[in-house]
């Protein structure tokens, strides 16, 4: 059985996200699954969204970065075993996703594109096995501020933590784009052309600005930014 997790907590992403993406999944993951969302209200989830709690995490006051993503290393992990593959809620997937259980790997995860020369990982997409790799979790609790002083967000420390234990890999770099570096053009191109998906991508991660809804719409913050609405976001993400 496989596992598509995902979490939703404060209020800056409405139960529409979990939706669109339960709705994603089903068109396209052919293996048997549970689809699981964490999460501290689950008022207006649609049925047939497993609903659980936020696993357990006391975390001090101060800017969150991720850090709550840390909490689905805790073991056990609900009652959830096997392979799991934590989705954000504001990627859109694009193609089918059967081959990110497939893939050989102990711990998979996307290669940043910011720091392709790093080890560094993005965190929207990541597959392990639920229960394993507890110390994760119980390392950062126990040392916070030793971490955070080391590591501005959670994917730079996961990362850390599984390359240091050797099975840190990463997905073929053509199933997960990012959408403001792999499919929007640059300025002035992208004056007069839309954003475009590219060949062989299975998701779609949207990081920081703009998101799928303004993607959609042609909005976009940033100097020298230009976007055309982006109708085949549409298509998929619903």
């Amino acid at each position: 059985m496989a596992n598509i997790i995902c979490m939703k907590w404060g209020a800056k992403f409405g139960p529409e996200y979990v939706n669109r993406l339960h709705s994603m999944v089903e068109r396209n993951l052919t293996l048997p699954h549970r689809f699981v969302c964490f999460t501290d209200d689950p008022t207006g989830i649609a049925p047939g969204v497993e609903i659980r709690p936020l696993p357990p995490m006391d975390l001090p006051p101060g800017k969150e970065r991720g850090w709550r993503k840390l909490s689905t290393f805790q073991s056990p992990l609900a009652d959830l075993k096997g392979p799991t593959l934590f989705l954000d809620l504001d990627i859109v997937v694009v193609g089918a996703l059967d081959v990110f259980f497939t893939h050989p790997g102990k711990f998979l995860i996307i290669h940043d594109w910011l720091f392709p020369n790093d080890i560094m990982g993005n965190s929207s997409v990541y597959r392990f096995e639920a229960g394993e790799h507890p110390e994760v979790f119980s390392h950062f609790m126990a040392h916070i501020d030793e971490v955070k002083a080391a590591h501005r967000h959670e994917q730079s420390y996961l990362s850390r933590q599984m390359y240091d234990k050797g099975i840190l890999q990463y997905w073929p770099s053509e199933w997960c784009v990012s959408f403001k570096r792999s499919c929007l053009l640059p300025f002035p191109v992208s004056l007069w052309k839309v954003p475009q998906k590219p060949e062989g991508a299975r998701i779609v991660v949207f990081h920081g600005n703009p998101n799928p809804q303004d993607a959609i719409a042609g909005k976009i913050k940033g100097f020298l930014r230009f976007l055309k609405p982006t109708q085949w976001i549409a298509e998929y993400w619903r």
